[in-house]
C-alpha cells in the first residue's frame, strides 16, 4: 500500500488514494476484482490530470507505468486521454474488453461490483467453522459405524469444496459467476480421487462398495433384449404395425437430442459434430459382440440416431452458435439500467458468455493441429464409450440417477475443457500448458477406461468379427496414408518444385542482362541510377 499523501496536494489526488485503499481491500485474486480496481483507479485520477509517481500496484499482473504515467496537459485539461491509455493497457496485460472498463463509474458502483466478485474466504471460513464446531462440541455422535463413515467422506468432500470454490485458480469462463466453474474443478478432483479409490479395489469389492452409496446397487444387471424385431412395419401385429418404431420412442430420444445440441456447444463445429456420430455409431456396430444394448436396429442407428436426434441436435446447437457469435457483447451495470424489463433481461443474459470465440479447428493446416484434432475425436469417444462399460462392469441399471450426474458433470467441465484444449493449440506460445480442467478430464476419462479394463477384461477380450477387424484396419491404414501424403509426401514435393522453379529462373534473368548489355546498356543502366548528364554537372558544381 502507498504512502499517505502529504496535506498540500490536491484533494482529488487524496481521493485517489483513499480510493486505491478501499480498493484493494475489496479485491481479490480474480481477473473482474482487478478490472474494476482499474476503473476506480482511473475515474479518480483522470479528474486530477495526473498521477503520482510512488503509486504500486497490487497485482504483479498490472504494468508499472500504469501507475506512473502522467497525462499532459493544457490549459488544465490532458490532451492524453487517460481512458483511452488505461484501457489499452488492460487489454494488451490482461486481456480486458475496453467496454468492461466504462460498466461503473463511480465508486458506489466500484465498491459494490468488488463486493459482488470477491471470495469471501473469511465469511466461508467462518461459517464453516461453525459448522465444525457445532458437530463437535452439540451434536451427539450416533453409535452407527457406516453411518458415520458416510458422513465423514461426505463432510470432508464439502470441505475440500469450500476451500477450492474460494481459493481455486479461475479458468476461462466468468459467467455465471467464477466460483461457479471453481466448484466444477473441484467436483473434478473428488471425482477422480473417488475413481483412483475404486481402481485399487478388487472387483468383488468395488461393486459393494457401491452398495454404499445406494443399497439398490450391486446386484447383478438382468438380461434384456435390444434388437429384437427390426421391422418398421410388422404385418402380423394387427393391433400395432408400427409397435417396434414406438416402442424406441422412450425417453433416450429427448436425452440424445440434448446431448447433441450441448455437444455442438462445446465443439463449435459441424463437421467434428457429424464424424464424432457417425464414429460411435460404427463402434456400436462393432462392439454389439460385448455389450447387448449395441445391438440396434438399423433404422435405429442411422434415422432414430445419426439423422433425427444426433443431426436435429447438431443443428439446433449450430444455430445456437450463430446467434452467440453475432450477438452484441456490451454489457452494462444492473444498477445502471433504468427499466424492470431491462434488469430482468439483464439477468438472464448474466448465464450467457460475456464474449465469444469462434472454434477454428483447422485440423489440416499443420501436423500439430492435426494430431491434436484425431486426440480429441478419441477422446470424446472413449469417454462415450466409458458411459455404457462403466454401467456393465459396475453393475448400475440405465435409468440410475448416478449415471445421469455423471452426465451433468461432463456436460458442465466439457465446455472449459475443451476451451482450455482450443487455446492450449491455437496459441502455444500464450498458453504454454495444458489447463486444469483439461489435464482432469483426461485423467478421469483414462481412468474410466482403467476401471472397464481391470474389472471385466473377458468382455474386452470377445474376439471382434473377422469383416469388423478388416474395416477397422483399412480406416486406420488410409488415415495413416493421408496423413503421410498431406503432412510429409506433398510438403517435399512442394519444396522440390519450389526449388527447381527457382534454378530455372536464375539463367533465364542473367541470360537476358547478357543479351541486353554493352556499353550502351551499361551507360543506360548509370544513367539510370546516377541521373542525366546535366544532372550530374549540376550536382558536381
Amino acid at each position: 500500500m502507498a504512502a499517505i499523501p502529504k496535506p498540500g496536494w490536491h484533494p482529488d489526488v487524496r481521493d485517489a488514494f483513499k480510493l486505491k485503499k478501499e480498493t484493494y481491500l475489496a479485491m481479490s485474486s480474480e481477473k473482474e476484482d482487478i478490472h474494476c480496481g482499474l476503473n476506480g483507479l482511473y475515474s479518480t485520477a483522470r479528474r486530477s490530470g495526473t498521477v503520482p509517481l510512488d503509486w504500486k500496484t497490487g497485482s504483479s499482473c498490472l504494468p508499472q507505468e500504469l501507475f506512473q504515467a502522467r497525462p499532459r496537459k493544457s490549459c488544465g485539461k490532458p490532451r492524453t486521454c487517460w481512458e483511452n491509455y488505461v484501457s489499452e493497457l488492460a487489454w494488451g496485460h490482461l486481456e480486458v474488453p475496453p467496454e468492461q472498463l466504462e460498466e461503473h463509474k463511480d465508486e458506489k458502483a466500484l465498491i459494490s461490483l468488488c463486493s459482488r466478485r470477491r471470495a469471501h474466504t473469511l465469511s466461508v471460513l467462518f461459517i464453516l467453522t461453525c459448522a465444525l464446531v457445532y458437530v463437535t462440541l452439540l451434536e451427539e455422535t450416533p453409535q452407527d459405524t457406516a453411518y458415520n463413515t458416510k458422513r465423514g467422506i461426505v463432510a470432508s468432500i464439502l470441505v475440500f469444496l469450500c476451500f477450492g470454490v474460494t481459493q481455486a485458480k479461475d479458468g476461462p469462463f466468468t459467467r455465471p459467476h467464477p466460483a461457479y466453474w471453481r466448484f466444477w474443478l473441484c467436483v473434478s478432483v473428488a471425482y477422480e480421487l473417488f475413481l483412483i479409490f475404486i481402481l485399487f479395489q478388487t472387483v468383488h469389492d468395488g461393486r459393494q462398495f457401491m452398495k454404499y452409496i445406494d443399497p439398490r446397487l450391486g446386484v447383478p444387471l438382468p438380461e434384456r433384449d435390444y434388437g429384437g424385431n427390426c421391422l418398421i412395419y410388422d404385418p402380423g401385429n394387427t393391433t400395432d404395425p408400427f409397435h417396434n418404431l414406438w416402442d424406441k420412442m422412450d425417453g433416450f430420444v429427448p436425452a440424445h437430442f440434448l446431448g447433441w445440441y450441448i455437444k455442438t456447444l462445446v465443439i463449435r463445429d459441424w463437421w467434428m459434430c457429424m464424424i464424432i456420430s457417425v464414429m460411435f455409431e460404427f463402434l456400436e456396430y462393432s462392439l454389439e459382440h460385448q455389450l447387448p444394448n449395441f445391438s440396434e436396429c438399423w433404422w435405429d442407428h442411422w434415422i432414430m440416431d445419426v439423422l433425427v436426434c444426433n443431426g436435429l441436435g447438431i443443428y439446433c446447437g449450430m444455430k445456437t452458435l450463430g446467434w452467440l457469435s453475432m450477438k452484441p457483447y456490451q454489457w452494462q451495470g444492473l444498477w445502471n439500467i433504468p427499466t424492470y424489463k431491462g434488469k430482468i433481461k439483464r439477468i438472464a443474459f448474466q448465464f450467457t458468455p460475456y464474449s465469444w470465440v469462434k472454434f477454428e479447428w483447422k485440423p489440416a493446416s499443420n501436423l500439430r493441429r492435426w494430431l491434436a484434432v484425431l486426440g480429441i475425436i478419441f477422446m470424446f469417444l472413449l469417454a462415450e464409450l466409458n458411459t455404457f462399460y462403466l454401467k456393465f462392469v459396475l453393475w448400475m441399471p440405465p435409468e440410475h440417477y448416478l449415471v445421469l450426474l455423471r452426465l451433468v458433470f461432463f456436460v458442465n467441465v466439457g465446455g472449459v475443457a475443451m476451451r482450455e484444449i482450443y487455446d492450449f493449440m491455437d496459441d502455444p506460445k500464450f498458453h504454454k500448458k495444458l489447463g486444469q480442467q483439461a489435464w482432469l478430464v483426461s485423467t478421469i476419462t483414462v481412468t474410466e477406461f482403467l476401471i472397464v479394463v481391470k474389472y471385466d477384461p473377458h468382455t474386452l477380450m470377445l474376439p471382434i468379427p473377422f469383416s469388423v477387424m478388416q474395416c477397422w484396419f483399412l480406416g486406420i491404414l488410409l488415415i495413416l496414408i493421408w496423413t503421410l501424403w498431406r503432412f510429409f509426401i506433398r510438403d517435399i514435393t512442394l519444396r522440390y518444385k519450389e526449388t527447381r522453379r527457382r534454378q530455372q529462373e536464375v539463367p533465364v534473368d542473367w541470360d537476358r542482362q547478357l543479351g541486353n548489355g554493352g556499353p550502351a546498356a551499361a551507360a543506360s543502366g548509370r544513367s539510370k541510377l546516377n541521373g542525366s548528364s546535366e544532372t550530374l554537372r549540376q550536382r558536381k558544381s
